[in-house]
């Protein structure tokens, strides 16, 4: 992915809105997404209330690293660990199995969660500057098309969303694809 990198202030003020409980928006591997701190309730309620999103239907949620995962990996066998370390960083969302470490408000009450290690250079700088995983949702109210553009972040969530961080979509055309890491079904495909 050739994307040139983030200037530092943009990531700055995106952690300080994120650490105060903010909703940012920032461009990810295919559309733009909306982000928040998993672990803060009021911010994630925030999200679901600007997209207009159940709360039982669960939030995806991405990473710089594998390791920033790991208190949701606690009990995966050896097999399952080297699928996700062989497929991320990289455009795969994987359904794992829930734990329980993850708050209810990002599982939506299901036995599995959605994880990403994505390689976007924008969301991978945002997550490893905030040191742990964000929320990564698409930018859009339920049942509308992704944001593709900053211009229709602004007409979609004028002045609903703390930071808009700069920057280019990756290369996919749709979303992530996203597959149970037990079953191997395909949730969501390329």
């Amino acid at each position: 992915m050739s994307i040139s990198p983030l200037p530092s202030l943009h990531i700055a003020k995106a952690i300080v809105a994120l650490r105060e409980g903010g909703v940012i928006a920032y461009p990810t591997e295919a559309v733009w997404g909306l982000g928040c701190d998993p672990f803060n309730q009021h911010a994630v309620n925030r999200v679901l209330g600007i997209k207009g999103r159940r709360r039982d239907m669960g939030l995806i949620m991405v990473a710089a690293s594998i390791e920033q995962f790991e208190p949701f990996l606690v009990g995966l066998s050896a097999k399952h660990r080297q699928v996700l370390q062989d497929s991320w960083p990289g455009p795969q969302t994987w359904l794992v199995p829930n734990n329980g470490y993850a708050p209810c408000w990002i599982s939506g009450g299901r036995d599995t969660l959605a994880l990403r290690v994505t390689d976007h250079p924008v969301a991978a700088a945002l997550s490893s500057a905030f040191g742990g995983p964000l929320v990564s949702t698409s930018a859009n109210p339920h049942g509308r098309p992704p944001a593709s553009s900053r211009l229709k972040i602004e007409l979609y969530f004028h002045k609903l969303i703390d930071v808009v961080v700069p920057g280019s979509l990756g290369g996919l055309q749709k979303p992530t694809p996203i597959k149970n890491l037990i079953t191997g079904e395909q949730v969501r495909s390329a």
